[in-house]
């Protein structure tokens, strides 16, 4: 694994595309991996301090991610230098995505990522820029359809995406519309655990779970585990955090979904975050799902949670481990060699395998169908390691080599 890993990591991108705004210091950076299938796909982000290696790593991430999601293209990624908070941010993706417009019209397919939102942002400004979706290169350069057929799958896509769950049993509340974007991810975080359990022995049902990071991701993996039967007994972000060690109810969890600001968790009780922080991880919890920022969990945090009885770990956020390597650093190694360790290609492919459901000939736009197909995604992969090894350790590193054989 580590030998295909290492040529993987070492191959250059095909295409890097660069970009430095007329108007403000923003610069953006489009790395195309690879044009497996005659396309790539990757989202766009916008952070302050960002920088083409970011990009890069990303870019592979979702290489790796489409042997899961589907479909069978290759990884990209967009990212911009910039400070999403600044007012001048909607001029700076006008003119970022009329300058990527000729990308996104021949091969390369985009949606929202980290500061950048799909619904508000990517498909209002591009299609002012004459693209019919986002994810028109991905049609033009590896479905290759009929102009009519490819009116009816962006169609469907567009109607898909946006769809507001209607189902009691996965949205928290019907009648805030919450969108098949704002959750599906943190469902397929959850579904992974609920999987894992199911297929290496054990269950969900009165686990104890911590959950790191309380955006769309985060929130909506702690309503899905809590729905499912875990006890989340801590939850931490940027703002703070809170703690119950028997396990919050399921209505408690509900609320604090729906009372969130923002990415945001917003409770009255919350522990101030350096306390917080401090606390979180002497915690005991067989479940963690860390789906906050890329890079933060350290390897001391890690062993603490191992010293109080950790089994299996969920990856919200990409490459959650604070390692240099673009994959498989050492404390994710040290993580796969000692607890269960679900890489993000698997259990946070959600988003990704609905752009890829969509896009199929005509679908059901159910709902169920809708959440079914991740959640079978997500089962499927893990049944694929499984199959490799039933070792409840190395899943990553089994999970790697079975994507990796696919692309090296």
């Amino acid at each position: 694994m580590k030998d295909l890993l290492k040529q993987y990591e070492n191959k250059l991108p095909e295409i890097v595309f660069n970009w430095k705004d007329s108007e403000t210091e923003a610069e953006g950076w489009t790395v195309i991996n690879s044009l497996r299938g005659g396309a790539a796909g990757g989202g766009t982000r916008m952070r302050k301090g960002l920088d083409m290696n970011e990009v890069l790593s990303l870019a592979k991430t979702m290489e790796v991610k489409f042997t899961v999601s589907g479909p069978a293209i290759g990884g990209a990624k967009s990212g911009i230098n910039f400070d999403p908070k600044d007012p001048r941010k909607k001029g700076v993706l006008e003119r970022w995505f009329k300058a990527v417009s000729p990308l996104l019209k021949s091969y390369y397919g985009t949606g929202g990522d980290l500061n950048v939102d799909e619904i508000h942002e990517v498909i209002p400004i591009t299609e002012d820029c004459g693209v019919w979706h986002p994810q028109e290169g991905v049609f033009n350069g590896h479905f290759k359809p009929t102009e009519a057929d490819k009116i009816n799958r962006i169609g469907q896509l567009r109607q898909g995406v946006i769809k507001v769950i209607e189902d009691t049993s996965f949205s928290p509340d019907v009648n805030r519309k919450y969108t098949v974007a704002d959750m599906i991810t943190g469902y397929g975080v959850a579904e992974a655990v609920r999987h894992y359990y199911d297929i290496y022995g054990g269950t969900v049902v009165g686990k104890k779970a911590i959950v790191q990071g309380f955006g769309n991701v985060g929130a909506a993996a702690a309503y899905y585990l809590s729905q499912m039967g875990a006890k989340i007994v801590g939850i931490i972000d940027v703002t703070g955090g809170v703690i119950n060690e028997e396990g919050f109810s399921f209505e408690e969890i509900k609320s604090f979904y729906l009372n969130k600001k923002g990415n945001n968790l917003s409770e009255s009780s919350m522990i101030p975050f350096e306390e917080m922080n401090e606390r979180l991880w002497k915690l005991s919890a067989e479940i963690f799902a860390p789906c906050a920022a890329s890079r933060l969990v350290t390897q001391e945090q890690i062993s603490t949670l191992m010293d109080t009885g950790l089994e299996v770990i969920s990856c919200g956020a990409n490459v959650p481990f604070a390692d240099k390597e673009i994959f498989f650093g050492p404390i994710m190694e040290f993580t796969d060699k000692r607890v269960s360790l679900i890489p993000d290609f698997i259990s946070n492919c959600g988003m990704a395998r609905v752009f890829a459901y969509f896009m199929e000939r005509r679908v059901t736009m159910t709902d169920e169908a809708i959440f079914e197909d991740t959640s079978l995604t997500i089962k499927r992969a893990l049944q694929n390691t499984f199959k490799r090894s039933a070792s409840k350790t190395d899943i990553s590193s089994s999970a790697f080599e079975i994507a990796l054989k696919q692309l090296v």
